[in-house]
This record gives C-alpha cells, sequence and structure tokens, in this order.
C-alpha cells in the first residue's frame, strides 16, 4: 500500500513539473514548440488518441524572401469560406462554438498575447478526461431535435463506430475536372529545381557583399558590375543564376564594355522590388500560382493552411482552395498559392508532421470556392453488428437508391443552445437575446467557457468576461470585444465583430433546420413517388411538376426549396406547411427580407434524394482496434503495407467507398447504412461504451 502511495506521489510530481514545463517561455516559437510536446505528453497520459502536432522539427533556412515574423504575427486570417465539404462530425460550427482557432504564434490585437500563452492558461483550466466532453454531449442535440428522422431504405439496421480513429474516415477531394486527387508523387518539377551549391562559388565575396548592399540600398550605386573571368555563356548563365538565387528582387543582364563581357546587376522595379522579392524575381514564363495536392491528418483546411503560412512566413491569405475538409479524418485536397516555388514547399515535408505536400505544378488562375465536383470517401465503421446479408442488403440500397440529403448534425452545433435557434432570433431582430443565446452558461460545459458565461451571467460587463476568456478569437470572445467597443446598446455592431461567414453561419442553420423537417414532412406523406406540385430544376430555376409530367422524372430530380425572398415553393401539401412552420416561429415567408441586408435569406434549392456514385464495400476482420484498416496515400508512397488481416479477429469492421457532390454530407449516407443516429451525443455513448 506504502508503494502505491509512493508510486502515486511521484507520478503527480512528475505531472506537476511537466506542466511547470510547459508554462515556461512561450513567447518565442521554439518554445511554443517544446511547450506543446510537453502538453501532449500529459493529454496521452490521460486519453487514449491526443491530437497531433502539427510541428515535426524546425524547418531548414532557404535563400527565398520570407516577411519578418513581427509582420507576420499581426496577420490577420482570411474570412474562411463557406464549406462546401459536408463530411464530417462536428465541423462546421466548432469556430461558432467556442472553437479554438489554431493559429501558432499569432498576436492578439488586443493585448499583445501570443497564442502560445493562451493555449497554456487553457491547458491549466481543462479537464482533460474523455468523460468531460461526454458529459457536455448529455445535453447536445440528436437527429430528432433537427428534423432527421426518416430513411428511404427496408433493411435492418446495425449498429457500428463511425471515426472511432481519424483514420476511419479518409477524404479524397474531386477537382472540377472530375478527378480524384491523391498524392502520388513528391518530386520538384525539373525545371524548379534549385541550382547546385557551386554556382555560388563563382561570386567573391565582395562581389556578394556589393550584391547585399545594392539589394538593400546600402550603398549609392544603382547597379553592380561584375566582370565575366574566362568568358563563355555557360560561365555567364551560372552568374546570372547564382545573382538572382542568392539576392532576390534584382535582375541581371549581359553587356560588352571595351571588348570584355560584364555582368549588371540591378534593381528590377526600385525601392519596391525590396518590399516583395518574389514578385520581381518570379520567371515571367512561369505561371504565378503553384498547385499542389495537400495531404493532412487530424487538421481541418483553416488550420492546415496557418501551419503553412506559419513555415513560409507568409500570410494565409495567399492560399486557395476548392473547399474546407474535416478535421477528424485523413483528407487530401488540391491547393494553391501565389509565388512560392514548388521547391520551397517540398521543404516542408522535411519540417511537417501528418502533412505531405505533393503533385506540384504551375498554372496561372488560382483555385476558387466550389470548383469542385465533389469528393471520393472511404470510410471505416468498426465493431458492427450486423450480418453479411444485412450489409449487402444496405450498401445495395444505398447504391441503387440512395438516401435523404438531409443537412447534417454539424450544421446545428454540439451544446444545448442550437445555432439555428440564434439565427431565428437575428431573424426576429431580437439582438439581446441573440447575445444571450451566445453567452449564457451552457449545461455540461466544462473548461475556460466556463468563467467567462459565469461572470457574464452575473455582471453583464463585456470587460470583466474577457478577461476570464484566455482564447478571445472564438465566437464568444469576438462578441464580447464588440460589447465593450460599441456598448450594449448597439449589439447590432457588437455582432459584428464576428467574422461575416460565422454570422451567416446561424441563419443558414435555421433554413437548414426548416429544410430538414420539411423534406421530413414530404417523405411521410408521397415517400420515394414524383407527385403532382414537387419542384424540379430547369437551369437554376425551379418549376413545379404537372400531372402529365409525373412520369417524366424520379425521385432523384426532385428538389425542396431553403426559404427565402427569391424561391418557389412546393405546390401541394408541404408548400403550405413551410407557411405554416415558418409562421410557428413567428416569421412571414413572404417576407424574407431583413433590415439589415447580410440577414436578408434569398433561399436556394436543394435535391431530397441524393445517390452516391462509385459506391464498393467489404467486411474486414480484425482483433485489434488500434491497427489502421485503410491504405492511405502516403503509406502507399512510402511502400508500407497495411497489417494482415485476422481471418478468426472478434471484430467485424464494414469498409466502404463512394464519391458525393459538392454540400452534401457522408455522415447522412452512413446514417442510411446503419440506420443509426449519427450525432455527436449519440456517437460519444458508443464509443465510451465500446473504449470501457
Amino acid at each position: 500500500m506504502l508503494w502505491g502511495v509512493r508510486i502515486l506521489d511521484i507520478s503527480l510530481v512528475f505531472r506537476k513539473i511537466l506542466l511547470s514545463c510547459a508554462r515556461w517561455s512561450t513567447n518565442k516559437w521554439t518554445n511554443f514548440e517544446k511547450n506543446n510536446l510537453v502538453y501532449t505528453l500529459l493529454r496521452k497520459m490521460e486519453v487514449e488518441e491526443g491530437n497531433n502536432l502539427a510541428i515535426k522539427r524546425s524547418c531548414p533556412d532557404d535563400d527565398e524572401e520570407r516577411t519578418e515574423p513581427e509582420q507576420y504575427k499581426k496577420t490577420k486570417l482570411s474570412e474562411p469560406g463557406i464549406s462546401s465539404d459536408r463530411s464530417g462530425i462536428g465541423k462546421q460550427t466548432e469556430g461558432i462554438e467556442s472553437g479554438l482557432e489554431a493559429l501558432p504564434s499569432r498576436v492578439d490585437e488586443n493585448n499583445g498575447k501570443e497564442v502560445g500563452e493562451e493555449i497554456d492558461n487553457v491547458a491549466e483550466d481543462e479537464e482533460g478526461d474523455g468523460d468531460s466532453f461526454a458529459d457536455m454531449m448529455k445535453h447536445g442535440l440528436v437527429e430528432q431535435d433537427v428534423g432527421i428522422t426518416k430513411f428511404v431504405s427496408i433493411h435492418q439496421g446495425f449498429a457500428g463506430i463511425l471515426k472511432e480513429r481519424y483514420s476511419d474516415f479518409v477524404v479524397h477531394e474531386i477537382n472540377k475536372d472530375g478527378k480524384v486527387v491523391v498524392l502520388d508523387d513528391l518530386s520538384v518539377p525539373a525545371n524548379d529545381e534549385e541550382p547546385s551549391e557551386d554556382i555560388f562559388s563563382v561570386l567573391s565575396a565582395q562581389d556578394k557583399q556589393r550584391l547585399e548592399d545594392l539589394q538593400l540600398f546600402k550603398n549609392k550605386e544603382d547597379s553592380v558590375v561584375i566582370e565575366v573571368v574566362e568568358d563563355t555563356k555557360e560561365k555567364r548563365t551560372v552568374i546570372h543564376q547564382a545573382v538572382k538565387s542568392l539576392f532576390p528582387g534584382l535582375e541581371t543582364k549581359t553587356e560588352e564594355r571595351e571588348g570584355k563581357k560584364y555582368i549588371v546587376a540591378y534593381h528590377v522595379a526600385g525601392k519596391t522590388a525590396l518590399a516583395n522579392p518574389r514578385k520581381h524575381s518570379w520567371p515571367k514564363s512561369r505561371g504565378s500560382y503553384c498547385h499542389f495536392v495537400l495531404y493532412k491528418e487530424n487538421k481541418d483546411t483553416m488550420d492546415a493552411i496557418n501551419v503553412l503560412s506559419k513555415f513560409l512566413r507568409v500570410k494565409p491569405n495567399i492560399f486557395s482552395y476548392m473547399g474546407t475538409k474535416d478535421k477528424r479524418a485523413i483528407t487530401v485536397q488540391e491547393i494553391a498559392v501565389v509565388k512560392i516555388t514548388a521547391q520551397r514547399l517540398s521543404h516542408l515535408n522535411k519540417c511537417l508532421m501528418n502533412f505531405k505536400l505533393g503533385n506540384f505544378s504551375y498554372k496561372k488562375y488560382p483555385l476558387k470556392l466550389g470548383e469542385l465536383q465533389g469528393n471520393h470517401f472511404t470510410v471505416v465503421l468498426r465493431n458492427i453488428t450486423g450480418s453479411n446479408e444485412q450489409v449487402e442488403q444496405a450498401m445495395t440500397s444505398l447504391r441503387d437508391i440512395g438516401f435523404i440529403n438531409y443537412y447534417g448534425m454539424q450544421r446545428f452545433g454540439t451544446t444545448a443552445v442550437p445555432t439555428y435557434q440564434v439565427g431565428k432570433a437575428i431573424l426576429h431582430n431580437k439582438w439581446s437575446e441573440v447575445m444571450d443565446l451566445i453567452l449564457k452558461p451552457r449545461p455540461g460545459e466544462r473548461g475556460y467557457m466556463v468563467k467567462c458565461r459565469e461572470e457574464w451571467a452575473k455582471t453583464k460587463d463585456p470587460e470583466a468576461a474577457l478577461k476570464k476568456l484566455p482564447v478571445k478569437r472564438c465566437v464568444e470572445g469576438q462578441l464580447l470585444r464588440g460589447l465593450a467597443k460599441y456598448g450594449m446598446k448597439n449589439i447590432v455592431s457588437a455582432f459584428g465583430m464576428i467574422p461575416r461567414n460565422n454570422r451567416l453561419m446561424y441563419i443558414h442553420s435555421y433554413q437548414s433546420y426548416v429544410w430538414n423537417k420539411l423534406v421530413s414532412k414530404r417523405i411521410e406523406e408521397y415517400g420515394l413517388k414524383v407527385v403532382s406540385g414537387d419542384l424540379v430544376l430547369k437551369g437554376v430555376t425551379a418549376v413545379p411538376i404537372e400531372e402529365s409530367e409525373v412520369e417524366k422524372h424520379s425521385i432523384h430530380d426532385i428538389v425542396m426549396p431553403l426559404p427565402g425572398f427569391d424561391v418557389l415553393y412546393p405546390k401541394h401539401k408541404i408548400g403550405k406547411a413551410y407557411e405554416e412552420m415558418m409562421a410557428a416561429d413567428g416569421l412571414d415567408i413572404n417576407n424574407m427580407r431583413h433590415k439589415i441586408r447580410d440577414y436578408s435569406l434569398s433561399g436556394a434549392y436543394r435535391k431530397i434524394i441524393i445517390r452516391p456514385q462509385n459506391v464498393t464495400w467489404g467486411i474486414l476482420v480484425y482483433d485489434d482496434n488500434k491497427i489502421p484498416l485503410v491504405h492511405t496515400d502516403v503509406e502507399k508512397l512510402e511502400g508500407t503495407s497495411l497489417p494482415e488481416s485476422s481471418k478468426g479477429g472478434k471484430f467485424q469492421a464494414l469498409k466502404m467507398d463512394f464519391s458525393l457532390p459538392p454540400s452534401t454530407y457522408a455522415t447522412m449516407a452512413i446514417r442510411e447504412v446503419l440506420k443509426m443516429d449519427t450525432s455527436i451525443k449519440n456517437q460519444t455513448q458508443l464509443n465510451t461504451v465500446w473504449l470501457r
């Protein structure tokens, strides 16, 4: 017994030492990196699978220009677009529901503290056990709360665990040409290879000093002249390359003087070249955008962009992409970046863990949000209880009929305050209610947000509540900052401090809630039959189906509107149901314009049934729930094989592959297969039971 006490004491002392180390010196990124490693070690003592760190080791220096670290720290994250990949649980509203924005070493504009300091404080306050999250989920939403109630298949459902490991959920983007994006080449384009080290020996130390002074405008000369000894075309080419590689922003030309050849270096764009040497040293024949494939594990797209920009020391808004991807997944997507070489990007493969960059090419255009044709999913559902016959029936139905195109649970938030309630209050112009819904205490919530919410409930003092909030870039922090700036009598302006896309997500959540409720009513009323009064798209316009046209259409053609001032409603019972539901919520379906233009809803159309493409499946047998069951792009590149399946294993898993169009939730396809609730509340309970 005494030994047991001593071991426990040693463990506690060790944990205190680690926490002390974690709090020590977070002002610099290197210390922030160490801090995260220590914190990760602590988390692994408490939970089985912690968050994966992006940082592997310090990146080797390269010769290309970087912005000053101080300048980078002041960089603001560009507003993320509305996601076109609706693939996983808890994605969209992580930012809305008290989420951390993970931009390493970014300085908070108000108090100058680095994120490293904030995370340290959060680590001290938060409880690391998985039970705290499970407790909070007891008060979360389930599918029935948001209108997800119907199925289209007739097979008997069975149980299975979704995303027990993030590697059980793999997403490959489908680009605008219809090609599945894969990472299968880490090489740099041949014409982008950096010059070999020996070319720099052609410049003397004196030449290098003169060129550096010229580059930094430290001398009165407007050019530097280098005599070419042993003149040949090859020798001149090497000198041109050396000057441009070592001193970005300088241009060179060859001149002949008194029968001798000279290389003349000069600023191509005067002093403006110093501000952005990449712009002036970029080859004119090369496309301005380097496109590459980004493979990432357990990071959402915006977090990944922040990490890349951190290591490249550039602003995040020079990156473009076609859609945002899930955090708790392995995802592969195309990214474009302005005037960063493939060579420089490939260096990141040596520095970053759980990232891989490859398939580099140069193009003349960026990527645009929404350009993708969809996503291909590889999903493993572990510990399934269904028989082979049940699985066969379920997957055949998914392939041939499809699933109801519900908005998934991540659209509505993960806590006891659904985002659609906030959206409804915005549409009502009830700004005090909007403020209260976002800031009031929430049952089951733990960690750093609790003290902030309690302070707000007690004092209604935004500055006092902000002091209790270590991470101020969450929605609550942005709103409190707005209230401190504009006062309690100008909540509209205070709410405007929240990024526009996050604000709009609240009202989009309400639209989605209405759509889910009424599509369930449509399925209940008419099943999978096409009926007169249903809507189909002709171009971008919806038209009602006449009785004579019913036989020409299938259920896969039918759309239903998200409520707004510029949509048509079905010409049967469901059209009336829209009006009644909105009226019950105190809203006029014929007047969806808002006093504030941003919050006016024009509406949109959405297909009610989606049939996945490229559907395949198989049953895997295993003993160890920790072994990977999906062969990733990186494993294929490295020649790593998957562990052999155990023929007599205790557990079965269903591995399924399918492709979906943009703005479609893979979790809703999985729901149709399992016929079980995919809410985080339910999945948390399943995982808790399974892990015990």
